[in-house]
């Protein structure tokens, strides 16, 4: 038996819906532990292709049970159209398959028009957020001003709450956001009827989990963002408004740790990141677009354009720590093919000292730059590989360098957007 949490290695994107996707082929159950619709997982499967934002990636394999932690933020309206998505596809004809903890809070429209009114009035300090209304949640839940999947589900409770928190969001909006208050009556109606299609799908999310253990089943704890957007250990303020690293898991899914066996980190073969904050190996120049048009490197819940980088040791050697990686999944090999050389950061330079560690103050990474080691490409396509075997040697040489410069194994390699696109070195639930 073992139980495998798949983070982001990275500032998200590293492309954890597909390996998610993969490596359920081997777990029981899959279940989101943090985050909202602020992140996109894509999957590809032949030539079709799926975004979720709220329903975890295991769920285009028949027969697994997808459940949604108490950690995650709810927009139900996109959680319902996500579900109409899959079932048009012919996915999710069970719906027993699918479980949301009612210790879930819910995204309110106020949090959502809060979120944008910050934005534009924050001007040049903006953070970046995707507009989705996820910080005011969590805002609220630490607050305890939050509404709860049980609280909406619940009309006489959901009435009072929403009657005893609207008048000072609309306080907020109108007085210091200068925007249009939103009207209780409305909200009222349309969460009614999102409460009365989302009870059947309510549950207890840590008892099942936990039993599940008991009982000797697999499960794989799927999360979001990258651990460099942690609201504690990430580039802050510029980070998103939940814990990203692996010991998220167990607050947002009701487990303990011992339960944790495997940690494996996503990380592409080079970086990228959506938002505002420091990226110290970002490219400004004629790559950096080269390889955000060979990675279609566009935000796959907002369509921004991503920021492009070298890949950066530094960064990922401070995941590990933080996350306890036990290996490590590379994605976006491909998008390298074409490069005669290829850089890798190993350590930054902060006036005249060699910094080998991530800085935790902003300022200093602000002054940071890199510290480049150059390897030869592979200029060969790896799309049609299926072993490591088949690899070219240079890009072997490649994977056993990031190997060396993080301090972790690698256990899988993508080759391609697609399932079958993908190496498997080792399997976590085997391990």
């Amino acid at each position: 038996m073992a139980n495998v949490v798949i983070v982001g290695s990275q500032w998200g994107d590293e492309g954890k819906g597909k390996v998610v996707d993969i490596y359920t082929e081997h777990a029981d159950q899959v279940v989101r532990f943090q985050g909202g619709n602020n992140a996109g997982h894509t999957l590809v499967v032949g030539d079709e292709k799926t975004v979720l934002h709220l329903i975890p990636s295991g769920i285009l394999h028949k027969g697994k049970r997808c459940l949604i932690g108490n950690g995650v933020v709810l927009d139900p309206q996109v959680f319902l159209q996500e579900i109409k998505q899959l079932k048009q596809k012919g996915y999710l004809q069970d719906d027993s398959q699918l479980v949301i903890d009612g210790n879930a809070h819910i995204i309110m429209p106020y949090h959502k028009a809060i979120d944008v009114a910050r934005e534009k009035k924050s001007g040049a300090r903006k953070i970046g957020t995707t507009g989705r209304g996820i910080g005011p949640t969590y805002e609220d839940k630490i607050g305890r001003r939050g509404i709860r999947v049980a609280d909406l589900v619940n009309p006489e409770i959901f009435a009072r709450k929403v009657k005893e928190f609207l008048p000072e969001k609309n306080f907020l909006l109108e007085q210091y956001l200068g925007v249009a208050p939103l009207d209780e009556t409305a909200i009222l109606e349309e969460y009614n009827a999102y409460g009365q299609t989302l009870a059947k799908y309510m549950g207890n999310i840590s008892l099942l989990v936990n039993n599940s253990i008991t009982e000797g089943r697999k499960v794989l704890f799927e999360g979001a963002q990258g651990c460099l957007l942690d609201i504690d250990h990430g580039t802050y303020p510029y980070v998103t408004s939940s814990s990203t690293i692996s010991g998220s898991a167990c607050i947002g899914a009701g487990v303990g740790p011992r339960f944790l066996d495997q940690v494996i980190g996503i990380s592409k073969a080079y970086v990228t990141r959506v938002g505002e904050g420091p990226f110290p190996t970002e490219l400004h120049d004629e790559m950096g677009q080269k390889l955000r048009e060979a990675g279609n490197e566009f935000g796959s819940t907002t369509g921004r354009p991503r920021r492009c980088g070298w890949f950066d040791a530094v960064a990922l050697r401070y995941a590990v720590r933080a996350s306890g990686m036990t290996g490590l999944a590379i994605t976006k090999m491909d998008v390298l093919n074409e490069l005669e050389t290829i850089k890798l950061c190993t350590a930054y330079a902060y006036r005249g000292e060699l910094l080998e560690d991530f800085p935790n103050d902003l300022e200093i990474l602000k002054e940071c730059t890199p510290v480049y080691e150059e390897v030869e490409g592979w200029q060969s396509d790896l799309c049609d590989a299926t072993s490591y075997e088949e690899l070219p040697e240079k890009a072997k040489a490649y994977l056993k360098k990031l190997e060396e410069v993080s301090g972790c194994p690698i256990i899988l390699v993508s080759v391609g957007p697609r399932r079958d696109q993908t190496i498997q070195l080792s399997n976590p639930f085997q391990a």
